[in-house]
């Protein structure tokens, strides 16, 4: 029988992880599809979950602005979503919800393939935003050994991110020591990139634009930059692991997608 997964969220058609998973699941040559799914509300978002515990659907993979309630929808979760208070992967099985999260391990691997010479360990990074992806960012870039300082403009929900984290307010002050510093926001930072160290590596969690306004500011000034296509695929591998069973095939699947950006390789 033929595998259903997918990704769900509100908007969706700009998704490029249909592109992905399907360059996978055809060169792997799986029975398996994988599709958007576009949820108006959070009761269709949960009747979508229903489907799966019914058997219909393997797995999905789940964006804004329905992550919370992926976890919350869950029979069980794993560390890292527990953590981040939200899943970006449930995996339906026996009737039972999964929940994880592979948005961390997504952004390490984007560091990893762009900003090969960063080191965060003991270093202070800024995530700016205080929403679900900032949450994924600053996990992460915790358990790496970093130090971690949340920028956003409403004080009180940094503030609450800080706490539920164990990480840090930070202040516009704070730029001037950043060694990384991550746009988690869905709209372009208001930030004074000139208050940065020559050595500050930018990141971009967003991959419409490939080069957002942020990063080419960043690129203009010199600065090593991590676009957002890197942790979509970065954080798509465990999950296709997780959804299919099998390794993602060597495929670059980079090159797949820019092509469906409209973008050169």
């Amino acid at each position: 029988m033929t595998m259903v997964a997918g990704v769900a969220g509100q908007p969706i058609a700009h998704s490029l992880s249909p592109v992905i998973h399907g360059a996978w699941i055809a060169a792997a040559g799986l029975d398996a599809v994988y599709r958007a799914f576009g949820p108006a509300d959070a009761d269709a978002f949960a009747e979508l979950v229903d489907q799966g515990r019914r058997g219909t659907l393997r797995g999905l993979n789940v964006t804004a602005p329905f992550k919370g309630q992926a976890l919350a929808l869950a029979d069980e979760a794993g560390e890292t979503a527990r953590t981040c208070g939200a899943a970006n992967l449930l995996v339906f099985e026996g009737g039972r919800v999964r929940a994880d999260s592979t948005d961390g391990h997504g952004l390490v691997a984007a560091l990893a393939e762009q900003a090969p010479g960063l080191d965060v360990r003991g270093r202070p990074v800024i995530v700016l935003g205080a929403g679900g992806a900032a949450r994924a960012a600053a996990a992460a870039l915790k358990a790496a050994g970093a130090r971690v300082g949340v920028l956003n403009r409403t004080v009180e929900r940094a503030r609450v991110l800080a706490v539920d984290l164990g990480v840090a307010v930070a202040d516009v002050g704070a730029l001037g020591e950043a060694a990384l510093v991550v746009n988690a926001l869905s709209v372009p930072p208001t930030i004074d990139l000139a208050a940065l160290p020559d050595d500050t590596v930018l990141m971009d969690m967003t991959y419409r634009p490939l080069v957002t306004a942020f990063l080419a500011e960043g690129r203009a000034r010199g600065l090593t930059t991590v676009d957002g296509l890197a942790m979509l695929i970065g954080q798509a591998r465990p999950s296709f692991r997780a959804l299919f069973g099998v390794e993602p095939p060597d495929v670059d699947v980079r090159a797949v997608a820019l092509r469906a950006l409209g973008e050169a390789a």
